[in-house]
């Protein structure tokens, strides 16, 4: 198997799972968390930074356009030095329709993301300068289950179940299961 369709396979099915946390979210859990460590927060560094980390270097990130206008603009001008847990401890939150909008729009990125980075470049990301871009990439998918896995064990404590998705979207794993 290509090494690129079995990364857009994973990041599909991470940002599936990413999606239905958010999905399954009450109001209320979605706004509860320590402070700076909201669930809103935490799924929006997940996206956020799967974003970041799709292009070849940091000068290729591009801020998400639908956005809400005026809403945390520093991070998405600045996402080298201002993240979702950066924001000011009173920030006002993402709501649960602007991350689902969010994770969907970075899930679109998958494909042309992957389709297009030289992974024998060096990572192009501070930090990271000694790190060749196929090991950032898998660094990022890494990040992102991560935080799939702290968001699912946040749900499950509220009674929740979610998903596992393997390898692609939610709708592909199920119709895979069904068919194996």
């Amino acid at each position: 198997m290509d090494i690129r369709a079995a990364l857009k396979e994973q990041f599909h099915a991470g940002l599936a799972m990413l999606l239905e946390c958010v999905e399954l979210c009450s109001d209320e859990l979605w706004l509860s968390g320590q402070a700076q460590r909201e669930v809103w927060r935490i799924a929006f560094h997940a996206a956020f930074f799967t974003q970041y980390g799709f292009g070849q270097s940091e000068t290729d990130y591009l801020p998400w356009p639908d956005r809400p206008v005026g809403k945390h603009e520093e991070m998405w001008l600045e996402p080298a030095y201002v993240e979702p847990y950066e924001l000011a401890e009173n920030a006002e939150p993402f709501s649960r329709a602007e991350g689902l909008a969010y994770v969907r729009f970075v899930d679109g990125m998958v494909d042309d993301s992957i389709d297009n980075m030289d992974f024998e470049r060096d990572s192009g990301f501070q930090g990271y300068a000694s790190m060749r871009k196929l090991s950032n990439v898998l660094m990022n998918l890494r990040h992102l289950q991560g935080h799939v896995g702290q968001l699912s064990e946040l749900l499950i404590a509220e009674g929740i179940e979610t998903t596992w998705v393997g390898k692609g979207s939610m709708k592909e794993w199920k119709q895979w299961e069904s068919d194996n």
